[in-house]
């Protein structure tokens, strides 16, 4: 317990805070987090999104007489 005083003590106001990634820029770790885990399920939507249109296209559209392929 006596670290813990020890460091609200030198840490001031900034003690329970969320540290910065850098100083100079308003985000969190945290919040780079969620950003990093956001974009990560947006790629693997468009993945999947991608391989459906290409099913679609090259196998479903031709059975309905759609996008004649040879």
């Amino acid at each position: 317990m006596g670290e813990a005083k020890r460091r609200k003590d030198s840490l001031g106001e900034q003690y329970g805070r969320e540290q910065r990634i850098l100083p100079w820029i308003p985000i969190t770790k945290s919040q780079s987090e969620k950003f990093v885990n956001l974009t990560t399920r947006g790629a693997w939507a468009g993945i999947v999104l991608l391989i459906t249109f290409w099913i679609t296209i090259r196998f479903i559209g031709p059975a309905f007489g759609w996008w004649e392929v040879d």
